[in-house]
């Protein structure tokens, strides 16, 4: 078997660079130039230059180190976007401290799970997720919790002891940079198509490379106004849009999360150029009425040249990537003309291959299995979190990355996304495994066995359905049966991981060795419309 290379700190574009260079470069640089503007729902906003905006990281940063954490620790950041939370996760990446990013609509046995996974030592939340972390993660050493939520007064200020603004301290006091791209810089969790999801592990190099190949791909300029509303626990914020503008030293507007009704107003006032989108985002603001003119020269999306383009007046940029790439493994041109709906083509920075079942190329005009090549710990995810067989299983016997997608090699040589792993669903933008969901629910009393297929959904893309067999006949189930397995998923899910219905049924359909045949069930539900 051939391994994927990996980063040799000694010869690479970041060799003697952490994330800490970069900042303290910049803050050298621009000085007083706009690097943060906060524009919450409720509250005052803020604004930092990247003079006053790396002092605020570097205070964090030894606030941290004050309360006992180093190199290598790790740290949950259990929150919305807002910016103590930009504030500490790169404070941690500051003083060489790994932060873990979790989904803020994690429910308390998913938190449990990633603290345990992560062997955490501390976490950082807002109030209204102070009882459910706190609850999550006993064996925390400390919580810091912020005086908001998101900008948002709670009814009931955390003690000076728990606050969040107790914690920046002297930046002098900060111990020296590590200077060493191969650190651990981050981690995310990703669900895939196993029945946990991953913590996925970033690099500094891996923080770097995806900061600066995100912002030539985007064609990023330092008067760039980049609005960011998508959560910054996801790769999309934290590296296409907040590493690509500190890379190139753009201007950042971070705002709670995406709003409609605020959407405009605010890129108006800020005179707003860049942002991503991901289809819910588009449909929502279909809705809304939109100004005359506006600063947008273009936006990031899963694919090139949207329809929706002409309606808003903005050129779309395509792209596809994953986690584990850190970056646009396929992406369009800012400059060229695009292949609309296609994703793009292989971005110069990444091997791209797509194969038949039999592993061999496919030729122009096939659909077949994506594949990746790049070098761990640069231009792909260092590892899985303390999980060695699950990435080695990652990578196929030649070293190429299995990512579980399958697109169409176009005739003119574009790539067009045709699938995802068939027990993937993408709901509203989230990454969701039908296994995490199916764990559940068979482990309410009754079940012999449960299916979660995705059905199409005119504003999320897809949501979960849950086809579920029980050891009785369907129409001898308990009538509260739906309540409990829905109450179940509740109770153990994010929400957006919740099936939006269960069906009883006596049997499944069945393909070659007694497999449910998910596709039938699939297919049962495109024609319920």
């Amino acid at each position: 078997m051939i391994t994927a290379p990996t980063l040799d700190p000694r010869s690479n574009p970041y060799t003697g660079w952490d994330v800490r260079t970069l900042l303290e470069l910049q803050a050298k640089l621009l000085g007083d130039k706009p690097c943060l503007i906060w524009e919450p729902f409720e509250g005052a906003g803020a604004q930092w230059s990247y003079a006053a905006f790396v002092e605020m990281v570097a205070s964090v940063g030894a606030g941290l180190t004050a309360r006992g954490i180093g190199r290598g620790d790790r740290v949950i950041l259990h929150l919305e976007n807002c910016p103590e939370q930009v504030f500490a996760w790169l404070g941690c990446a500051w003083i060489g401290a790994v932060a873990v990013t979790t989904n803020a609509k994690s429910s308390g046995a998913e938190l449990a799970y990633f603290a345990e996974v992560s062997r955490a030592r501390a976490a950082i939340t807002q109030p209204k997720y102070a009882e459910l972390l706190a609850g999550a993660f006993p064996g925390a050493e400390w919580i810091a919790v912020t005086d908001s939520d998101a900008g948002d007064m709670p009814a009931r200020a955390p003690s000076a002891s728990e606050s969040f603004s107790a914690l920046p301290a002297d930046p002098s006091t900060c111990p020296p940079g590590l200077s060493d791209c191969a650190a651990p810089f981050g981690v995310q969790f990703t669900s895939g198509t196993t029945s946990r999801p991953k913590g996925v592990l970033w690099t500094h190099a891996n923080a770097l490379w995806g900061g600066q190949v995100s912002a030539s791909h985007e064609a990023l300029r330092p008067d760039d106004v980049h609005m960011v509303y998508l959560p910054m626990f996801h790769t999309n914020a934290q590296i296409y849009s907040v590493m690509a503008s500190l890379w190139v030293g753009a201007t950042i507007v971070l705002q709670p999360r995406f709003s409609a009704s605020r959407f405009w107003p605010v890129a108006l006032k800020h005179r707003c150029t860049w942002t991503s989108m991901v289809p819910f985002v588009l449909y929502a603001l279909m809705q809304q009425e939109k100004p005359d003119t506006h600063h947008f020269r273009m936006w990031g999306n899963g694919a090139c040249d949207l329809p929706f383009d002409a309606h808003f007046g903005v050129r779309t940029l395509g792209w596809w990537g994953m986690t584990e790439t850190v970056t646009h493994g396929i992406v369009g041109s800012p400059f060229h003309p695009d292949r609309p709906m296609s994703m793009g083509r292989a971005a110069p920075e990444y091997g791209i291959s797509v194969r038949r079942e039999d592993g061999t190329p496919v030729e122009r005009g096939e659909t077949g299995d994506l594949f990746v090549r790049g070098v761990r710990g640069l231009s792909l995810f260092s590892e899985y979190m303390e999980n060695p067989e699950a990435t080695a299983a990652a990578f196929g016997p030649d070293g190429w990355m299995i990512t579980g997608d399958r697109v169409t090699f176009a005739e003119d040589g574009w790539l067009v996304f045709a699938d995802r792993s068939k027990d993937m669903l993408k709901v509203g933008g989230e990454n969701v495994a039908a296994s995490e969901i199916e764990r559940v629910i068979a482990s309410v009393p009754g079940v012999r066995e449960v299916a979660v297929v995705a059905q199409p959904h005119q504003m999320l893309q897809e949501v979960p359905i849950a086809f579920v067999r029980l050891w009785t006949p369907a129409d001898a189930a308990p009538p509260d049966f739906a309540e409990q397995a829905l109450a179940a998923c509740e109770q153990q899910l994010a929400s957006f991981k919740v099936p939006h219905g269960i069906r009883l049924v006596d049997d499944f359909p069945r393909s070659t060795l007694d497999k449910i045949a998910k596709a039938e069930l699939r297919k049962r539900l495109e024609a319920e419309g």
